[in-house]
């Protein structure tokens, strides 16, 4: 327990069970969308993030006014959104690779520090009067840098600050903080932007972050005892990418969140030009609009838990997606902030209900060793269709104008229900991704290095006739489960004396990667791989081989002078030497008794 008694929930929390005595309040009907709230390292990150984000919806609003000032073509201003979201798009994946592998509390930490240091730069420069269009740009970039950095880490640290159970109610009460600051920051940035100027604005921003740095500083979170040694970044980065192409709900949930983010671009982008333009105001008229946006966001997130228990995953995007289309609509063509405001409000509650069960639907559908990468997969897909989506809608309102700028994005985000028949949305709450723990080390005749050669795996079958064409279907899937985890070179082989005799055949680079692809496995995996072997008709489990690749000139590991290998029993044979010119598979281990591989 820390000084403020920040913990991190417990193992039995995990399960489900009660929190300690006086860490929270009973669970009842009424109070599950508020039950996170019981834990109070999520309740102390949740306050110090309300208050960061508010500096940061304070910056967005002096910032956007500010280019609207000293370069106010509409492609200028939609820039500024653009270079806070475009470094999310190009840094998530490194960032997510490096939650997975260290302490993501301390790459918050860092991420934290990077952001206050931009923004206390924008405020010097902004007292010395020393802003351009560019130099604003730049320091924007950099604080989206910071964003970037702090997203896949924040967002995978949830799962553990929470049980799983309160996993979406943790995630909408995340998406209701940033609301809140939402619906306050931007009038409290009009304010300031119009009373001391947007170098007022920067200051607040900067301010901001310093409650957060201290919560985490304060978070004592155990650290993690990883079985093998931590992926170096590139593969680790290949590896969540893999990860997430190779597996179907998230994927389907990338390709929704990005047509949904490419039309839903329009509206933030052109938001002060919406103001200026359409309406005549001015910076608090701006903020008011950022404004109503914010609270119809909260409004949403109140309302998302018992529109989840009413609604499909996929029934609630399309008419979340509907709705915001039919907000910038009005937007566009009102000219009247008394019926933009309501219209924004609409699309805030829809913005909030669509991103907040994008955002569960991948976490509730990756196992936590790829979790920060999933999640930054996400962001990269989010964040930089709205960077594009962004820049494009300046470039057509510089174009076309403001009003044709809109109602295209209408139009766009509406012709984006049609990929619900391509790709449908997942109900990723019925996965069980704990790991699953079946794997049973083989009985080697020696542990080879690490880092040796290619690892090839068979896996002998026998499966009668009739159940064939059955049996492969069932390998089809589990030949994507073996790819995803990091397998290579998957087969399938039939003997051609004995077409009873199946063979799966593949292979890992290293035996490291291939102890990685253990442990990587899910209760959802070993389902699928045991309904492949409930097609094996022998008398014992299918066989497994692990062979070690080997080149003329290794040295064998595991031999005694003579060529024998110091495990293996008084008369075995002798390990033979390497062949010149040949490569040669060595035989680690005999059949697994449970018949699992990979």
């Amino acid at each position: 327990m820390s000084l403020f008694g920040i913990r991190r929930a417990g193992p039995g929390d995990r399960a489900g069970g009660p929190p300690a005595a006086g860490e929270g309040v009973s669970r009842g009907t009424g109070a599950a969308a508020l039950a996170p709230f019981r834990y109070r390292i999520f309740l102390a990150i949740w306050i110090a993030s309300l208050v960061s984000n508010l500096g940061s919806l304070i910056q967005g609003v002096g910032a956007a006014w500010l280019m609207t000032s000293i370069a106010p073509r509409p492609d200028m201003v939609a820039l500024v959104q653009a270079s806070t979201l475009l470094p999310i798009m190009l840094f998530s994946l490194p960032a997510g690779a490096l939650a997975d592998a260290l302490d993501r509390r301390l790459l918050m930490m860092i991420a934290q520090a990077v952001m206050l240091a931009a923004s206390a730069v924008l405020a010097a420069l902004g007292f010395l009067g020393a802003i351009g269009p560019w130099m604003l740009l730049a320091m924007t970039f950099l604080i989206g840098c910071g964003a970037a950095l702090n997203g896949p880490a924040w967002q995978a640290s949830v799962g553990d600050q929470v049980p799983r159970e309160d996993l979406p109610a943790a995630v909408a009460l995340n998406s209701l903080g940033f609301n809140l600051a939402r619906t306050l920051g931007p009038a409290i940035g009009g304010i300031l932007v119009a009373s001391a100027g947007p170098q007022s604005a920067f200051l607040a921003n900067a301010l901001s972050y310093v409650g957060l740095i201290a919560v985490l500083a304060l978070w004592q979170r155990p650290p993690r005892q990883p079985e093998l040694p931590p992926e170096r970044l590139l593969p680790s980065m290949a590896a969540g990418v893999r990860y997430v192409l190779l597996s179907p709900p998230i994927r389907a949930v990338l390709v929704r969140a990005g047509a949904f983010g490419l039309g839903a671009a329009a509206l933030w982008a052109l938001m002060p030009l919406i103001a200026r333009d359409l309406l005549g105001g001015g910076p608090l008229t701006y903020g008011i609009l950022l404004g109503s946006f914010g609270l119809g966001a909260v409004a949403g997130a109140l309302l998302s838990t018992r529109v989840r228990q009413r609604a499909s995953t996929e029934r609630l995007v399309e008419g979340a997606t509907l709705c915001f289309a039919l907000g910038a609509a009005i937007a566009g063509l009102s000219g009247s902030a008394a019926l933009t405001a309501p219209g924004l409000a609409l699309s805030g509650a829809s913005w909030v209900l669509a991103l907040s069960t994008f955002n569960v639907s991948v976490q509730m559908a990756a196992p936590r060793w790829v979790l920060g990468r999933a999640m930054a997969s996400y962001q990269t897909v989010a964040f930089g269709s709205m960077a594009l989506g962004s820049w494009g809608w300046g470039l057509a309102a510089h174009g076309f104008g403001l009003v044709p700028a809109l109602l295209g994005s209408a139009a766009l985000l509406a012709s984006g229900l049609l990929l619900a028949r391509a790709a449908p949305l997942p109900n990723a709450l019925r996965l069980d991704l704990t790991p699953a723990r079946a794997w049973r080390d083989p009985t080697l005749a020696f542990e080879p290095d690490p880092a040796s050669g290619a690892v090839v795996i068979t896996v002998e079958y026998r499966v009668a006739e009739p159940e064939w064409e059955r049996f492969v279907a069932a390998m089809m899937e589990l030949r994507r489960i073996r790819r995803r985890d990091g397998a290579r070179r998957w087969t399938l082989l039939q003997d051609l004396s004995d077409p009873q005799t199946w063979v799966e055949r593949f292979q890992s680079p290293s035996w490291l990667e291939h102890l990685r692809h253990h442990r990587r496995s899910t209760v959802e995996d070993r389902a699928i791989e045991l309904t492949a072997a409930g097609f094996h008709r022998g008398a014992e489990p299918p066989r497994v081989r692990h062979l070690v690749q080997r080149r003329a000139g290794d040295a064998l590991e595991g031999r005694k002078p003579g060529g024998m290998s110091p495990e293996a029993p008084s008369g075995a044979a002798p390990m033979l030497p390497p062949v010149p010119n040949a490569g040669l598979g060595v035989v680690a281990s005999g059949s697994d008794r449970d018949g699992s591989a990979g």
